[in-house]
């Protein structure tokens, strides 16, 4: 009997995430820090933070746990210890990845609609105290999860695997952990985004029409603020679009088996259930390697520098050009 077609896929998806994933979320982490791409100081601390947490969700889950899993049979990163700190820092990476899109949404909407709150709350010392909020928090909720799982087997008094325990499938707490989870991430993300979104449309239509009446009898008809809110929110539901429509399925899926089968050693399945888990976590994992894509795409800047920095590489550190 065959490996189902959803596990052939994995085997060549996987690999080639990690491929692009990693190179990409270094270069514009590279790139942003350099601050040179025509973004505030504010921005570029969200999306610093942002490309480090999806680099971070790449290893901890692409590498460390599913390429690790189907090429690599037995090692060090399959001990239990090993295996329920990983998992740890995989929901920790994950969790700051989803935030700190709500962040960096919360902070366009109050750059843009409430002006007398901008100079306090969209500043650089505003953005990291967030950021490390962010992190705290992320990282004190998912403590429990390290002593959900115990060792599949003991050998030579060292525990190998993870498995949950049995409290873990049963217990009453765990179902709710879980389901409040769901709803932490991906789901209040979500709707917050939608409704920062929504609101920041709405005071950039209003603001548009106002400022187009004013300068309805002036010649020059370049508006260089207008020009500077056109980019921004190109930028900006460029991301949130591609978080929402990448998180759905995984969404859809939390809230129908909130115990998710992390570990799943079967790979003969063809239950509905399980492809569509296997389909969302493709596409969850998906969307920490396109944020790069999208600044390539939406800022002529970061364009720019990339270019600038693959010239540096391959012709004798910039020497050749002129």
């Amino acid at each position: 009997m065959g490996y189902p077609v959803i596990f052939q896929l994995e085997l060549i998806y996987y690999p080639v995430l990690a491929a692009v994933g990693v190179p990409v979320n270094l270069v514009a982490i590279v790139i942003l820090s350099r601050g040179k791409c025509g973004l505030s100081k504010c921005i570029t601390h969200y999306l610093v933070a942002m490309a480090v947490a999806d680099l971070a969700v790449i290893i901890t889950d692409v590498i460390m746990h599913r390429i690790n899993n189907m090429y690599l049979p037995i090692n060090f990163l399959f001990l239990t210890p090993v295996c329920s700190l990983r998992l740890v820092l995989y929901i920790v990476s994950l969790d700051c990845s989803v935030w700190f899109t709500v962040a960096f949404t919360f902070d366009r909407f109050i750059a843009i609609c409430c002006q007398k709150l901008k100079p306090k709350c969209c500043s650089p010392r505003t953005a990291t105290v967030i950021i490390s909020a962010v992190c705290v928090v992320s990282f004190s909720r998912s403590i429990p999860v390290f002593f959900v799982y115990r060792p599949v087997f003991v050998l030579n008094n060292i525990p190998w695997y993870c498995i949950g325990k049995a409290d873990y499938w049963t217990s009453s707490f765990w179902r709710a952990y879980e389901c409040i989870d769901s709803i932490l991430t991906p789901l209040l993300p979500i709707l917050l985004i939608l409704v920062f979104n929504a609101l920041t449309v709405r005071h950039i239509i209003a603001a548009n029409r106002v400022r187009r009446r004013l300068r309805s009898n002036s010649e020059d008809h370049n508006d260089p603020e207008m020009e500077n809110r056109r980019k921004s929110m190109i930028l900006l539901f460029a991301l949130s679009a591609n978080f929402i429509l990448l998180w759905m399925t995984y969404l859809v899926h939390s809230f129908s088996w909130q115990l998710k089968n992390y570990n799943c050693r079967n790979k003969y399945l063809n239950d509905p259930v399980y492809i569509a888990q296997q389909f969302a976590f493709m596409l969850q994992l998906l969307s920490c390697s396109t944020n790069t894509c999208i600044y390539g795409l939406t800022q002529r800047k970061f364009r720019e520098e990339l270019k600038n920095g693959v010239k540096f590489l391959f012709t004798l550190n910039g020497k050749l050009f002129t």
